[in-house]
């Protein structure tokens, strides 16, 4: 579920591109299927490993080998298997790497597995960033969008009495609640490593830009200035936490969680934090607000398991899909990461259709965006996040350090 750093994933494409024919040849146990999955939380492996064994009770003959990998190191320890062709059968991966994947010929087309009852089990907006030239490369294992959290005892403190609905009133909503003091500030920006540049986009999609357009990088248009100016200027009126740049994503979460910051925009799995760190904090979950001309966006991301195509077992590992895809694994799956149900009838389980918090989630799905699934995405999210901090750092004006980062992002998109 994180983003692949830039050298991560310039690692596994040109180790991809070398290894194709080589992991073709790699050969696996009969009746035994390897699954390499990735560690979203403690509650990972002990699930996987349950599902493996139910399984194997209620399909004799069948071995499931679980490896659990941390997901830092996940991206390289799938190139060095593929390299070595000891690869597993099945393995979790960022949804985003899989055109290389596909590119390479290492992913299995699933749709000859497939029935369409098999494929209507799934959400349309989760299934979709899978599918290439008509063909189904992936299943989402794991799903979630971004919402706003906000603190209701520091908006009552302030004198805010509503959730703002547009970045006009998260503007003065979070000058209010900064001028608390104490060590409490308004709206918690993240400017540091990986996902910099999707909490830009939040800002960016609201104001009408788009990340790619037309073949183009949308960093220098208008409405990508008027989304940095608006959080430089948040930064400059200290309506943000001091020194954003050292803040990633885990680090306003834990500010939200103490109580220091008025509002934040994370996925759903802080749900399941607050409940079990932070049990009386006074908060609410909205959704992203709105830009002057009513445009909202919200960020999508999916992980996915894929079949490769080098497995000799691919019946067996397709069925332990079909396995791992039905409801009851599903909801135990979902509940137990804080995710999204990717699936339909996972969706009407009523830990989802009851939580007020994921109701917010669900109900922004219809304007999720999803990260490019465009060769040198990782290139052009890092030169952006680069552009970002210097913005937010004070060391470029806005449309110059767009305009450069946007002629960097088209040359990468002409390649």
């Amino acid at each position: 579920m994180r983003i692949a750093s830039h050298w991560a994933q310039r690692t596994v494409r040109v180790a991809l591109s070398g290894v194709a024919l080589l992991a073709l040849s790699a050969a696996a146990e009969a009746g035994t299927v390897r699954v390499t999955v990735a560690e979203y939380s403690a509650k990972t492996g002990p699930y996987f490993e349950k599902v493996a064994k139910d399984f194997e009770t209620a399909n004799p003959g069948t071995d499931i080998q679980i490896e659990v990998v941390p997901w830092d190191s996940l991206q390289q320890k799938l190139t060095t298997d593929i390299s070595a062709g000891t690869n597993a059968d099945l393995s979790i991966i960022g949804t985003r790497w899989l055109l290389d994947f596909v590119s390479q010929g290492i992913a299995e087309p699933l749709d000859g597995y497939m029935d369409q009852a098999f494929k209507d089990r799934f959400i349309s907006t989760f299934l979709t960033p899978s599918v290439m030239d008509d063909k189904t490369y992936g299943l989402p294992i794991a799903a979630s969008a971004r919402a706003m959290y906000y603190n209701k005892d520091l908006f009552q403190k302030a004198g805010v009495a509503n959730p703002p609905k547009t970045w006009a009133e998260l503007e003065d909503a979070a000058k209010k609640i900064s001028a608390l003091g104490d060590g409490v500030y308004g709206f918690g920006l993240q400017g540091k490593e990986i996902e910099t540049d999707v909490y830009y986009y939040y800002a960016m999609w609201s104001h009408g830009a788009e990340i790619v357009e037309d073949g183009k990088s949308g960093l220098s248009s208008a409405g990508a200035a008027e989304a940095a100016k608006l959080y430089k200027r948040l930064i400059d009126e200290k309506a943000t936490q001091p020194g954003v740049t050292s803040y990633s994503r885990e680090d306003t979460q834990n500010l939200f969680k103490q109580g220091k910051l008025g509002m934040v925009i994370t996925a759903p799995f802080l749900s399941n934090q607050i409940r079990d760190e932070a049990p009386k904090l006074q908060y609410g979950v909205t959704g992203i607000p709105a830009g002057p001309k009513g445009d909202k966006g919200t960020y999508g991301v999916t992980d996915s398991i894929i079949m490769f195509q080098n497995s000799k077992n691919k019946d067996e590992a397709f069925k332990f899909l079909d396995f791992l895809f039905q409801t009851p694994q599903r909801v135990a799956f979902t509940v137990n990461e804080g995710f999204l149900p990717v699936e339909k009838e996972e969706a009407q389980d009523k830990h989802f259709t009851d939580s007020a918090d994921l109701k917010v989630f669900t109900s922004l799905l219809p304007d999720a965006r999803f990260a490019p699934v465009i060769p040198g995405w990782e290139e052009i999210a890092d030169l952006t996040s680069n552009a970002l901090q210097s913005i937010y750092l004070g060391k470029e004006e806005v449309e110059p350090a767009l305009k450069a980062a946007a002629e960097k992002a088209d040359a990468i998109l002409k390649q």
